[in-house]
């Protein structure tokens, strides 16, 4: 039994904002539509370069917090049509996902965002998880990691290495979004890549250590 457990596939957890994908065009975008129609006072450059956590959170920074639900709503009807097409794969996006699954893995997509936006975004740009779950930040992400027996999970911010040490899992960071690769050991990552087009290589060296 124990030489059929170790056949199984191993699956890989990923974060989506910065990580798989470059939304900042797209968020942008449904920020000042947001902007436009309500005129809340957000510093769109500022609200960008600091994508992760949810929006809530980053909604609190502008606005009182009685504001905060309604905007939130708002803008998340705003983003279907102002956010998706814009929006890009980080490159290697496909490349690392392609690596799992012809080993034999699983992937899996972890994310504070909407899930039904976070669907939307992986559809419109061909990249097809096993699962996808929403709504859930650093901390949080331990439960679906934890769910899908995730044995990585990579991801571009601190809270990313939050979620993954809470799990259990080897944190994988990627420094194409907000945090550095300084910022991101101090979390606790257990390696750290300049973007996912390495993540080939790095993960057949993990499967050959394993």
């Amino acid at each position: 039994m124990a030489g059929m457990a170790s056949l199984a596939p191993l699956t890989v957890g990923f974060d989506l904002d910065m990580t798989l994908i470059d939304s900042r065009p797209g968020i942008r975008a449904a920020y000042e539509a947001l902007i436009e129609e309500t005129g809340a006072p957000i510093d769109v450059d500022v609200a960008v370069s600091r994508l992760g956590p949810p929006l809530e959170h980053e909604l609190a920074q502008w606005v009182p917090a009685a504001r905060v639900p309604e905007l939130a709503a708002r803008y998340r009807e705003l983003y279907p049509d102002h956010a998706i097409k814009p929006t890009r794969a980080l490159p290697g996006a496909g490349e690392a996902v392609s690596a799992i699954r012809d080993a034999g893995g699983r992937v899996i997509v972890v994310t504070a965002k909407n899930e039904q936006h976070a669907k939307l975004h992986l559809a419109h740009l061909g990249i097809g998880p096993d699962a996808v779950i929403g709504r859930l930040w650093a901390e949080g992400k331990a439960e679906a990691l934890r769910d899908h027996r995730a044995s990585v999970y990579v991801g571009d911010h601190v809270g990313d290495v939050r979620g993954a040490r809470a799990a259990g899992a080897l944190a994988l960071s990627v420094t194409t979004g907000p945090c550095d690769a300084e910022e991101l050991r101090a979390a606790g990552a257990d390696v750290v890549l300049d973007d996912l087009t390495a993540f080939p290589a790095w993960w057949e060296a993990f499967r050959a250590a394993r």
